[in-house]
């Protein structure tokens, strides 16, 4: 009872300070070590500081105006500077997002940096248990769920053909036979002229197709490539 009766939760020991950031830096790391293994853009160092300033801030906040408790007209809220890290964070994970031609890339990492600034949170406030359980959950998502991802999910993206063809109506009904003995799903079609055709009369066939488990892109642009009538494909 003693202990408990003078204890001051406003103060904190330079050791516990110490271990925190420790810790902060072990989670962070293990996390941007995953990132990093995976090429993209926020790796191992830039998880490692995300997780390390917001453990530093959330110290901050909690003990860092323990001098101005006792003063008149003071209040001190423990929780300003950790909502400003939440906000501010957004900022960080806009820059790993890109917009390219009709996808999104960079979702995923900006996320992971959100969760990375709340672990780091989470250790400075002293939460050991849910940082180090959300760590573990963070990491099991980022891989054990990408591989399933990768073999149940995205077996069936969208993918977008572009074929030049010469003669339109056997191109057309080649193609359409094609796709339907490899079971192949055409969600839209769009035709153009091309521009620059020096020859006259091709013309540009734009499919967006989803292959079936037993297909691939390759085979698939060599069969189409060896019909008569088309002059290149392309895919993207």
């Amino acid at each position: 009872m003693e202990l408990l009766a003078t204890h001051n939760p406003w103060n904190i020991s330079e050791l516990h300070i110490l271990l925190r950031l420790l810790l902060a830096l072990l989670l962070g790391g293990l996390v941007g070590f995953e990132r990093e293994q995976s090429n993209h853009a926020a790796g191992l160092r830039t998880n490692i500081l995300v997780c390390l300033g917001s453990c530093l801030l959330m110290l901050l906040s909690m003990y860092g105006f323990s001098a101005f408790v006792d003063e008149p007209n003071v209040r001190v809220d423990p929780a300003r500077l950790a909502a400003a890290v939440i906000t501010g964070i957004g900022f960080l994970g806009a820059g790993t997002i890109l917009f390219t031609g009709k996808s999104i890339t960079g979702l995923t990492t900006a996320a992971s940096l959100w969760v990375v600034s709340a672990i780091g949170l989470a250790v400075g406030a002293g939460f050991y248990f849910a940082s180090a359980t959300a760590t573990v959950m963070v990491l099991v998502t980022l891989w054990a769920f990408n591989k399933l991802e990768k073999r149940y999910i995205n077996i069936k993206k969208e993918h977008l053909l572009k074929i030049k063809a010469k003669d339109l109506s056997q191109a057309m009904i080649d193609i359409n036979g094609l796709l339907l003995d490899r079971k192949i799903i055409m969600r839209k079609m769009l035709l153009e002229e091309c521009e620059d055709d020096d020859e006259g009369g091709q013309v540009m066939l734009q499919l967006y197709i989803t292959l079936p488990k037993s297909e691939t892109l390759l085979v698939l642009l060599d069969s189409i490539k060896h019909l008569e009538g088309v002059r290149w494909v392309s895919s993207e």
